[in-house]
C-alpha cells in the first residue's frame, strides 16, 4: 500500500484566523509578538516543515488543535498530525485522528484516503475499503486514492478489479510511483500478458532496480514459457531483495521446468521457509 498521502498545508486565512484566536483579548507588545510567532512556528511544523521528525509534527499539529479545536485549521492539523501517527505506526491514533479531520470537514478527501490506509495497514480491509470509497465518492479525480484501493484489491486476490482502479490512477495521475508496476502484476495474474510486459518495461525504465516490477515480469516471461527471461528477471529482484519468496519459488520453478531440478528444488525449498503457502500462490495464479 502506497505511503499516506501528504500533509495538507493549512492556508494563510486559516492562520489568520488562528493567530486573531491566540492574541484576541491580549495586551499589546512583545507579549503578543512571542505569540504569533508560537502559532506561526505552529503551523510549519505542523504542515512537515521538519521532514526528518514526525514527533515534531505531532507537537506542532497538537498545539494547533489545542488552541482551536474545532476550528477549519483544526481539521488540517488532524489530518496532518494522522499522517504522522502513521509515520511512526501508531495507526490508532492515526485513525482517531483521521475520523476527527472528516468529522470537522466531511467534504475533504484526503483523510477518508489516509485513514484507508491505517485501516490497511492494521488488516481490516473491509473498513479500509470503505474510507477509500469514500474518498473517491467524495473526489473522483483522486488517484492515489484509485491506487490505494487497487492495492487493496490485490491484497484481497481480487485482481481484475485491481487492475480497473490501476487504469483510473493512470488516466488521472500517470506519474504516480508504483501504479505502472502494480498494473503488471495485476493484468499478469489475469492472463493480460502482453499488456503487462508493456507496464511492467514501463515501469523498469524509471526504476530499473524495483524488485516488485522485476518480480511481476519473470511471471509474465514464465506464463509465456520464456524460461530463460523468466530466471533473468528472478536473479535480478534477488539481488534487491535476497528474501523476495515470490522470485524465489519462481526461479525455482523456471529452473524445474529447464530440467535443473537440484537448484530449481533448492530455490523453491527456501521460499517455502519463507512463506509457506507460496506453492499454493503460484497454483492460483496459473503457475505449476
Amino acid at each position: 500500500m502506497n505511503p499516506i498521502d501528504g500533509s495538507v498545508c493549512i492556508a494563510k486565512g486559516l492562520i489568520q484566523g488562528l493567530i486573531f484566536l491566540c492574541l484576541f483579548g491580549e495586551p499589546a507588545g512583545a507579549q503578543n509578538m512571542e505569540k504569533k510567532t508560537s502559532v506561526l512556528e505552529d503551523v510549519a511544523f505542523c504542515n512537515g516543515a521538519d521532514r526528518s521528525s514526525p514527533q515534531t509534527q505531532i507537537e506542532g499539529c497538537t498545539a494547533l488543535i489545542n488552541l482551536s479545536e474545532r476550528s477549519a485549521a483544526a481539521a488540517f492539523a488532524y489530518n496532518n498530525r494522522g499522517n504522522a501517527y502513521a509515520e511512526i505506526g501508531d495507526y490508532d491514533r492515526a485513525v482517531a485522528d483521521f475520523d476527527e479531520a472528516i468529522k470537522l470537514n466531511p467534504a475533504n478527501a484526503r483523510p477518508y484516503n489516509n485513514r484507508g490506509v491505517a485501516f490497511f495497514r492494521r488488516g481490516e480491509y473491509d473498513l479500509a475499503l470503505a474510507s477509500l470509497d469514500g474518498a473517491i465518492k467524495l473526489d473522483p479525480g483522486y488517484g492515489k486514492a484509485f491506487l490505494n484501493r487497487a492495492e487493496l484489491y490485490q491484497r484481497r486476490m481480487q485482481h481484475g478489479l485491481a487492475a480497473r482502479d490501476y487504469d483510473a490512477a493512470i488516466r488521472i495521475s500517470p506519474d504516480l510511483k508504483g501504479a505502472f508496476s502494480g498494473r503488471c502484476w495485476a493484468r499478469a495474474i489475469i492472463g493480460q500478458l502482453q499488456a503487462a510486459l508493456e507496464d511492467c518495461n514501463r515501469s523498469l525504465q524509471s526504476e530499473p532496480a524495483d524488485a516488485a516490477a522485476l518480480d511481476s515480469r519473470g511471471l509474465i516471461y514464465m506464463k509465456m514459457g520464456q524460461l530463460e527471461a523468466a530466471i533473468d528477471d528472478y536473479s535480478s529482484a534477488l539481488k534487491v531483495n535476497p528474501k523476495l519468496a515470490s522470485a524465489l519459488y519462481g526461479r525455482g520453478l523456471a529452473k524445474l521446468k529447464k530440467g535443473d531440478a537440484v537448484d530449481g528444488a533448492a530455490d523453491m525449498e527456501e521460499a517455502t521457509s519463507i512463506q509457506a503457502a507460496i506453492r499454493e500462490e503460484f497454483a492460483r495464479y496459473g503457475v505449476q
